[in-house]
């Protein structure tokens, strides 16, 4: 098991070299305007999950899944020649679902921000139900007569 400040070094590492190789290597004009986002390895250092978005409608998607899968064997080539460790890790691509819920979490708070902007409106427009004052405060002695304000 490697060190885990080791695993994340190989895993940035992993990162720029996967980057660079679809600069370079891949030159299927089908593959999509790719981000590499984030990539996670296993702590034996065998195998790297490596998290994409791909600018684009859905067809954009799948398509830019079935490039980077046909050229993935070259890809972890020119990985295993960047890292010059004994083994390279297997290479597995996964789609990012980071863009969808960072619209979904604007769409939340465009809704909270619509309603707090509703109450914020409806509270200008507030009365009270009774009196503006409720509590209660000591009777004023109302006639001159009554001296001991116990009202008897």
């Amino acid at each position: 098991m490697a060190d885990p400040a080791r695993a994340r070094k190989v895993a940035e590492r992993i990162k720029v070299l996967v980057a660079q190789g679809l600069e370079v290597l891949v030159k299927d004009p089908s593959l999509g305007f790719v981000t590499i986002t984030d990539v996670r390895v296993t702590g034996d250092l065998q195998n790297a999950t490596v998290f994409y978005t791909v600018m684009g409608d859905e067809d954009q998607r799948s398509t830019t899944a079935e490039v980077l899968e046909t050229y993935r064997g070259r890809l972890r080539s020119h990985v295993g020649k960047g890292l010059g460790i004994r083994l390279t890790p297997t290479l597995e691509f996964i789609l990012d679902a980071l863009p969808e819920d960072a619209a979904h979490l604007d769409d939340v708070m465009r809704r909270a921000q619509e309603r707090d902007a509703e109450l914020a409106a409806a509270r200008e427009r507030a009365a009270y139900a009774g009196e503006a004052d409720p509590y209660r405060k000591p009777r004023q002695a109302e006639d001159a007569g009554d001296v001991r304000g116990d009202g008897s």
